[in-house]
């Protein structure tokens, strides 16, 4: 018995496209320079560690780490990228453990100095380029630094409809403030060694000021 085959088309050919040879050795490639510049940007910090050196580690020439990146601020950005996506999910994840606006933002606080606690190094490249003036806006807008934001906004927005906060919380306002809050914190653990511990306890203080004013009654 014959049986009509139907061709595919649009999507449903891309859905079932295999990647080519040379599309998986350029994702390996990729992921071995990644592999390399995080640890070299760990090491050596951002200015440290070259182009050169970061081939050099991968295994591979120069040429072919430009021919995956432009230069070193696009690998680094790339690796910020993935750590900043992870990282809000971790934090998103803390906050919906918490109870109260107070508790859920804490629980999002502590969740990401520990995510950064097991690689300062890191962190401390990232903090010495973010207020660049030709690197620091496109990190700090990056979709899952800005998710961070929204983050924040939505717990204070969950206090208002729980009767926590007042209606006039003003949460533009103090969303940012306690982001500002939250970012301050971490050269105090990556410069000065801070435990989670102490982190925990300025953080718990910062909200309740920032939330002072907005709570009812």
């Amino acid at each position: 018995m014959k049986h009509d085959t139907v061709p595919l088309h649009g999507a449903q050919e891309a859905e079932i496209r295999v990647p080519t040879r040379r599309a998986l050795a350029k994702q390996q490639t990729r992921a071995k320079v990644l592999a390399a510049a995080r640890r070299l940007f760990s090491e050596e910090g951002y200015e440290g560690a070259t182009i050169r050196d970061i081939a050099a580690a991968a295994g591979m020439s120069t040429g072919a780490v430009f021919a995956n990146f432009a230069d070193k601020s696009d690998l680094f950005r790339e690796i910020m990228l993935v750590d900043m996506a992870s990282l809000a999910e971790v934090m998103r994840e803390a906050a919906h453990r918490g109870r109260t606006v107070d508790d859920c933002l804490l629980k999002a606080f502590c969740a990401g100095y520990a995510f950064y606690k097991s690689q300062l190094p890191l962190a401390r490249a990232a903090f010495s380029i973010s207020w660049t003036p030709d690197q620091g806006p496109e990190l700090r807008n990056m979709a899952p630094v800005l998710a961070l934001h929204d983050l924040i906004t939505e717990q204070l927005l969950a206090g208002v409809e729980r009767g926590e906060l007042s209606q006039e919380a003003e949460v533009k306002l103090r969303t940012q403030m306690l982001f500002d809050c939250y970012l301050a914190n971490y050269p105090e653990a990556i410069f000065l060694g801070w435990s989670i511990d102490a982190l925990q306890a300025k953080a718990k203080d910062q909200i309740r000021v920032i939330l002072a004013g907005a709570r009812r009654g």
